[in-house]
């Protein structure tokens, strides 16, 4: 069976759409017929075929939406119903009809004998390759509803982390736009009315009072200028980071930046530990989820080592030794691993690790917003100054002149 959406007209002659499952869309045309609709349009739910290798949908799942779905089927799957039935009943659930229809299409894929992990593996974008990899371990090891319990768990972990940095810098984002509009608007409104009386009156401005307005007369003369040629900038960097050289020499740069680089060393290596920890718990093989955490890495430099690290475990060295050999994690998540490592916990110490990664990258984030938002009112204090002072010198000396 497969999922198709239709177009019909009701009694009333208002449309209805929805997704049904048939065996062809003959047989769809049948079905609506049969509830007094009459079909306008049937086609197959499935989306575009990307690059000759099956199907998958244009866009992806938003990490709430894989979540809420996750919990589903794992609530489901350990209520024992066959995972076909989970599928539908999720299906059933779902609020969007491209989440529904890409539901429909998974489960026709398990109707044709496919496990759930090749099912999802048409669908790349909404499922990436970790989710896969740890539901095909959940199948094979025969506790699949636990494994989604720990996807759903992984999944809301990381999209609260991801809110919660958001969040701690939508503050000094907001203060950063609020000081440029409203140095722009002194310079290009206010400094002009003000300087123009001393200007007329023919004497010899100072110094500071000649940069002044110097720097509002560029600003009413290209200052609409800067938005373009922001937008021409960010656009160039990213052109030129599709370099994959260019993108490593960059990355290398980003992390021998004071505070910044610490701060993305430290996201990249809760994101791998968090990744690890959700791969191995589930029952994935060492080397196999090296590799798949290795791949959410952001900072080319970072996977690279990561890489060359999963190649010396592959070849039967440490995985202490091998993550060691890399210098970019910090000597307290090799110790634990290394601990896990003895004791034969490594899943329980990798679990650990993350959360205290975690838990310093939150501490860096703080830090670093605290560092900002007194360096943007000094910043504020010192341009206002600026501007009073090379207001009140002309002043000053006129006064002289006239005492």
């Amino acid at each position: 069976m497969a999922a198709f959406e239709y177009l019909a007209l009701d009694t009333r002659g208002r449309q209805r759409k929805g997704i049904l499952e048939a065996d062809s869309s003959r047989q769809v045309r049948q079905m609506l017929r049969e509830r007094e609709l009459a079909p306008l349009e049937v086609k197959a739910a499935r989306a575009r075929e990307a690059s000759g290798s099956g199907w998958q949908l244009v866009r992806g799942l938003s990490a709430r939406d894989l979540a809420l779905l996750t919990r589903q089927l794992a609530t489901l799957v350990q209520a024992a119903l066959p995972i076909e039935e989970a599928l539908g009943a999720a299906a059933a659930q779902a609020g969007s009809a491209r989440i529904q229809a890409m539901l429909l299409a998974v489960r026709a894929r398990v109707l044709e004998g496919h496990s759930l992990a090749e099912g999802l593996k048409a669908f790349p974008a909404a499922f990436p390759e970790l989710y896969r990899a740890t539901v095909a371990a959940g199948e094979h090891a025969g506790h699949l509803g636990p494994v989604l319990e720990r996807l759903a768990d992984y999944t809301e972990q990381r999209q609260q982390s991801r809110q919660k940095i958001q969040l701690a810098l939508l503050y000094p984002l907001i203060l950063l736009i609020a000081s440029l509009a409203i140095v722009g608007f002194l310079l290009g409104y206010v400094v002009p009315d003000v300087v123009r009386v001393f200007i007329d009156s023919g004497q010899t401005l100072p110094a500071l009072t000649r940069g002044l307005i110097a720097v509002s007369d560029a600003v009413r003369a290209w200052g609409w200028l800067a938005l373009p040629l922001l937008g021409g900038a960010l656009f160039a960097a990213r052109r030129a980071l599709r370099d994959d050289a260019l993108r490593l020499r960059w990355h290398r740069l980003l992390l021998r930046l004071p505070l910044v680089g610490g701060l993305l060393r430290t996201a990249e290596c809760a994101r791998f530990a968090s990744t690890l920890a959700i791969l191995t718990r589930s029952g994935v093989p060492l080397v196999e989820a090296l590799d798949i955490a290795g791949q959410v890495i952001g900072n080319r430099l970072i996977r690279g080592e990561v890489r060359e690290a999963a190649r010396k475990v592959r070849e039967g060295g440490s995985l202490t030794r091998a993550l060691e050999a890399t210098r970019q994690f910090p000597p307290m998540m090799l110790h634990m691993i290394a601990s896990g490592e003895r004791s034969g916990e490594l899943d329980q110490m990798l679990a650990r690790t993350a959360t205290t990664q975690e838990s310093d990258l939150a501490a860096r984030v703080a830090l670093l917003v605290g560092l900002f938002e007194p360096f943007m009112l000094v910043f504020m204090g010192a341009t206002v100054l600026v501007i009073v002072l090379a207001i009140l010198m002309p002043i000053l000396s006129l006064n002289q002149l006239v005492g």
